[in-house]
């Protein structure tokens, strides 16, 4: 399933595009302001970033730049009510793909995210290596070196995928409570699902950093 992150602080817009991509097919995290768009872009993985420019915390062009920065290509559609032909280029400079300008046809704005998605194979379709086995992100399957192939539940494959796309990051409990479970209030899930992990796929699939959290072990 693709996966798309929309950054909209307009709580109505928000909530009606996330049913929008949703009945479109596609997987949709919304994060409120740009601090928290930033935090789920930098550890979860996404094939499409829509974002709206007058932000919170972090302004969208800001957002986008500090994630071309930090090496997170994934294509970006930039949702706003500035306009002007200075805007558009000033938006398409900073590193987007598109550029809408609100209000707007929805009709049309899903026929500009199925563009950019064809432009760029999605990302959801990678194979990642998790030591010698494959973890498949659309079938959220785990095929060893012998060929035992082992299914995850969704929360199981979002925190493999976190850990396996940062292979070298230790990540803190709150880190991975923020980016998989970020609706939970609570960093004990952390330690659940890693415990679900390794009873699927091994004690070595998930190495713990005493005092620290967890990274990418091996299999």
């Amino acid at each position: 399933m693709i996966r798309v992150l929309l950054v909209e602080d307009d709580r109505e817009l928000g909530e009606l595009l996330v049913r929008a991509f949703g009945n479109a097919g596609y997987a949709v995290d919304l994060a409120p302001d740009g601090q928290a768009g930033l935090h789920r872009a930098l550890t979860r993985g996404y094939d499409l970033l829509v974002l709206d420019r007058g932000l919170p915390a972090i302004e969208g062009l800001d957002l986008l730049a500090r994630l071309r920065r930090s090496g997170v290509r994934t294509p970006a559609l930039i949702l706003t009510a500035l306009g002007t032909v200075a805007d558009r280029i000033a938006g398409l400079d900073g590193g987007a793909e598109d550029y809408v300008v609100k209000p707007f046809d929805l009709g049309e704005l899903l026929a500009r995210v199925r563009a950019l998605l064809r432009r760029q194979p999605p990302a959801a379709g990678h194979v990642v290596a998790v030591g010698t086995a494959e973890f498949d992100l659309i079938t959220r399957t785990v095929t060893a070196g012998d060929g035992t192939v082992t299914t995850l539940s969704g929360r199981e494959s979002d925190l493999l995928r976190l850990l396996a796309e940062h292979p070298s990051r230790v990540f803190s409990r709150r880190e991975i409570a923020a980016g998989v479970f970020p609706d939970s209030g609570t960093d004990t899930l952390a330690d659940t699902y890693v415990h679900y992990l390794r009873r699927k796929l091994g004690a070595a699939v998930v190495t713990t950093v005493r005092g620290t959290g967890y990274r990418l072990g091996r299999l």
